[in-house]
């Protein structure tokens, strides 16, 4: 029989895509007639084929069943015990390809679903923004460890304040000294450190900041996904194109020959991919430029924009 209509619950999933699903990317989700953006937020058990045993994962492949919560960006019409007019069955599809990668059924609804509602406040992101006088924005900058992400951003922002500029650094290293410092370095908590700071910049975005993120983000699809977290308009990807062998030439901090050597797993061009972006904003090329030139690169790039 048809139940409220809910935007979050619990469910189970039928992972079909060679890619593996991980806990924070997000779907699209067509139950009967409705399309809606799906989020996973958690995998709290796979389930094994034969033996029905629960199992702990971070991750589902290809063939696997798990028991997931979903969240959904607006709320849909469901139904247990297979009501046709209001289903519990859905399809997942990628967001770009809008290829099936997954089906589910819709366990129950998550009761919070129902008593989360947001405020409208009188004092919004343009009226901060006209307060500081400038265009808020968030500059993505990606790149290869020792790339000259962190570098890069400092002496952006530095030129930012000598312009007068209100702007916050969001640096790799230092987010995962507090927000993200339950997190390691497996695909599955990459997923999770980037969905963590997009949901950061957006808030600094809202408050009227240009925000510069330094992150290697190895994935295009988390950064796809922190461009649609952000707004697309806001968004700037940076590409701090640096080739591996320079990157490994520059490494103070030995990393790359702790990677190569197997002392240090799940390293970002050693063990673990790095997937350039497809169509950047802008691509900086530190091999010659000094961080001085690449900033000013940066400056002038969003001065085109109407930034500055």
């Amino acid at each position: 029989m048809p139940n409220s209509p809910a935007d979050q619950f619990e469910c189970k999933i039928t992972w079909l895509d060679e890619q593996p699903m991980f806990v924070g990317r997000s779907y699209q989700l067509q139950i009967g007639d409705q399309a809606r953006k799906a989020n996973i937020t958690a995998l709290k058990y796979k389930v094994d084929a034969s033996s029905q045993e629960q199992i702990a994962a971070t991750k589902l492949v290809s063939s696997e069943v798990a028991i997931c919560n979903i969240s959904l960006d607006q709320p849909v019409a469901w139904a247990s015990g297979g009501d046709s007019a209001a289903p519990s069955k859905f399809t997942l599809l990628d967001l770009q390809t809008k290829q099936t990668v997954g089906t589910g059924l819709i366990n129950f609804a998550l009761r919070r679903s129902q008593n989360i509602h947001p405020h409208e406040f009188d004092i919004d992101m343009a009226a901060r923004a006209a307060q500081k006088a400038q265009t808020p924005a968030v500059l993505w900058l990606t790149g290869l460890s020792s790339s000259g992400k962190s570098t890069i951003a400092n002496e952006v922002e530095r030129q930012l304040f000598a312009l007068g500029k209100h702007s916050y650094l969001l640096d790799g290293d230092n987010v995962r000294h507090a927000l993200n410092r339950d997190l390691g370095f497996t695909d599955a908590d990459r997923v999770e450190n980037i969905r963590r700071v997009s949901e950061v910049a957006r808030l600094m975005l809202d408050s009227g900041l240009i925000v510069i993120t330094a992150f290697i983000s190895p994935f295009v699809a988390e950064r796809r996904q922190a461009k649609e977290t952000i707004g697309a308009v806001h968004f700037y990807e940076i590409f701090i194109d640096t080739p591996i062998t320079v990157a490994e030439q520059r490494d103070v901090k030995g990393l790359y020959k702790k990677a190569r050597s197997g002392q240090l797993k799940n390293f970002t061009g050693i063990d673990s991919p790095y997937e350039p972006p497809i169509k950047p904003s802008l691509i900086i090329k530190t091999e010659t430029n000094t961080p001085q030139q690449s900033a000013k690169q940066v400056i002038e790039f969003l001065q085109e924009q109407g930034v500055l």
